[in-house]
């Protein structure tokens, strides 16, 4: 039984760092730009697709440029659709981002069809990993280290870089770091780049692990926004203490309880809001009060 339940909980922090890949790219741009993507999980199943394409076509080498194409595919839709609403009713967003992930979902169905697609795993990754009690395949150990990697190189992108100040600076008062000469439409198209690439990232990695189908992002959207809703708005450490919570949750409740799998992140996101309202690291933001 211990076996097992270590086992499980590794399988749910590997769940719980892909839904902070996710998460971390749907705070940023919401925190900097005061828009909810509803498009955000799209983009997640776009990293999937191109992922899938790329490695069938080129390799698993190939595959690993999915997550670039799809942070240049969000910045194209920044500057031609998503500028067009900054200052304007926060509720045209929701419905644009919302038609875009309706768009994007039809044209994944009608080039790849609704049926589910198989993605293998790279060869050298296959098989399986034991220490001690915890037996797991070598493959979510890879997506375990990458995801940390990637959170730990954005991290150190926004608390140490200059652009990365711009972008921490921007998210609280965005009128006057324009003020103060910085481009802010250039800072607000790579942020939503960036935001879609990590979306991206997730969707290549997720991909051998669940099933590749065009209504994969519906099912991610929500845990990302239920672990920016625990976590605390625009918190870099509340979205990886909530995702590896939600995770966590997740696989132990498919494990012991799996009539409830469904419902339990929303148990604990009910069951923390209670408790902190912003959510564990949430802090106040003016400019949304």
């Amino acid at each position: 039984m211990l076996e097992m339940i270590i086992s499980q909980a590794v399988n749910g922090l590997v769940l719980g760092f892909l839904y902070v890949l996710i998460a971390i790219g749907l705070s940023i741009i919401f925190g900097m730009l005061g828009i909810v993507n509803f498009a955000h999980g799209a983009f997640f199943a776009i990293g999937a697709y191109l992922a899938l394409v790329l490695n069938a076509q080129f390799g698993w080498g190939a595959a690993l440029l999915a997550p670039l194409l799809v942070g240049g595919l969000g910045m194209l839709v920044e500057l031609v659709l998503i500028r067009r609403l900054y200052g304007k009713e926060p509720l045209l967003g929701l419905i644009l981002t919302f038609a875009l992930a309706l768009l994007f979902e039809a044209v994944l169905r009608l080039i790849f069809g609704g049926a589910a697609m198989p993605f293998a795993t790279p060869k050298a990754l296959g098989g399986f990993v034991e220490f001690g009690p915890i037996l797991t395949t070598r493959f979510r150990l890879i997506v375990m280290a990458v995801t940390v990697a990637a959170m730990a190189g954005f991290w150190a992108f926004i608390s140490f870089t200059p652009f990365g100040r711009i972008i921490r600076a921007g998210s609280r008062d965005p009128e006057m770091v324009g003020l103060l000469g910085i481009n802010l439409p250039v800072v607000l198209t790579f942020v939503f780049g960036v935001g879609c690439l990590l979306a991206g990232m997730g969707g290549m990695l997720a991909g051998p692990l669940l099933t590749v189908v065009p209504s994969m992002g519906s099912g991610a959207i929500m845990p990302a926004f239920v672990i920016v809703t625990i976590g605390g708005l625009g918190s870099y450490p509340g979205a990886i203490v909530a995702g590896l919570m939600v995770g966590l949750v997740t696989a132990m409740t498919v494990q012991f309880a799996p009539d409830w799998s469904g419902a339990a992140m929303y148990v604990l996101m009910a069951v923390v809001l209670v408790v902190r309202p912003r959510g564990l690291f949430g802090e106040k933001w003016e400019r949304f009060e």
